[in-house]
């Protein structure tokens, strides 16, 4: 009697120790960008890392490639799409109710979940085009970004700093994955494009008979779109990553963030997991994108505009990561 006593208290012991595995799966799809951007692989990245563990978390990602950031949120926000990827500007829009969301106001169901990689406005042009600054753009072909993507209005954002609007340029709104075919085929003079780097279209846009130049973006008008907009930073493009580009010296430019988000009533477990396999395998995942190299644990919670959900908040609570939350997102 007691040998069997104490077998079932060695038994109630190790499984006391044994990882929960979940009879239940739940499947969550994250919202990314175009296939060649930096969005995909890093929502694939995200996935594999939670994939991993399935039996564990009884969660199962897929990703799906999207048409960027006003699209990811949308759908967030609506359930088609339980996390997306999408720039800090256009968190920062939903969430107080401008651009796309002027007439839905507030979107106050939004939450973050943490910041990614830092997204450089870049501006790539022709050598022929004899396009040196934004201001040469006057006049121009220029691919300014297809509707529902976050580069679209940092385009005309950076237009406006210079005086210019869509009316001042012959605009093209392709997605951004055929603009360097564009540009090769010299059907426009330029193209901007809001991304992390390197970056495959960059370097397609590079590696073509037509020869390319990085057009820096600074002057007085961008000091002012700065001081007017808390989400834009200034920005250097190694131009190491793009060998064939006419330029001599890394380009000066201005960026935004990209930032993982929900919704308010997204599953905390859910949102917990995820967030504790990416900051618990941090130096893992900065390997998966030559993007994410600059990362620190502090940055990832920088650039953030809606109220951090909670079950991200759980996890920054219990390795001491809140402190660089800013106040007001903690709800």
């Amino acid at each position: 009697m007691k040998k069997t006593l104490n077998l079932i208290l060695a038994l109630l012991l190790v499984l006391s120790f044994a990882p929960v595995v979940h009879s239940k799966t739940t499947f969550v799809t994250i919202g990314t960008g175009g296939v060649t951007g930096v969005y995909y692989p890093t929502g694939g990245a995200i996935s594999r890392m939670i994939n991993k563990k399935v039996k564990q978390y009884g969660i199962k990602a897929t990703v799906e490639s999207t048409a960027g950031s006003v699209y990811n949120i949308n759908a967030v926000l609506s359930g088609d799409l339980e996390f997306g990827i999408c720039q800090s500007d256009r968190q920062y829009q939903a969430w107080n109710g401008l651009a796309e969301w002027k007439n839905k106001g507030p979107q106050k169901n939004l939450r973050s979940v943490f910041s990614i990689h830092p997204e450089a406005i870049t501006l790539i042009a022709s050598v022929n085009s004899k396009i040196n600054s934004v201001a040469d753009l006057k006049g121009k072909r220029v691919n300014i970004g297809n509707p529902g993507s976050g580069q679209l209005q940092n385009s005309k954002d950076v237009l406006a700093a210079f005086g210019l609007d869509e009316n001042s340029i012959s605009a093209e709104y392709a997605k951004a994955v055929e603009a360097p075919r564009l540009l090769q085929d010299e059907k426009i003079d330029a193209f901007f494009y809001t991304v992390g780097h390197p970056n495959g279209n960059i370097k397609e846009a590079t590696a073509g008979r037509i020869k390319v130049k990085l057009i820096p973006i600074v002057g007085a008008g961008v000091d002012s779109l700065l001081a007017k907009y808390p989400y834009y930073a200034k920005s250097i493009i190694p131009i190491s990553f793009y060998p064939n580009v006419a330029n001599k010296e890394d380009v000066k430019t201005i960026g935004v963030k990209a930032t993982f988000v929900t919704r308010e009533d997204m599953d905390e477990d859910v949102v917990y997991a995820i967030v504790k396999e990416v900051f618990d395998n941090f130096e893992e995942f900065k390997k998966l994108h030559p993007a994410y190299t600059v990362l620190t644990k502090e940055d990832m919670l920088q650039g953030l505009s809606a109220p951090v959900h909670k079950g991200a908040l759980k996890y920054y609570k219990e390795t001491g990561l809140i402190k660089y939350i800013n106040k007001d997102l903690i709800k």
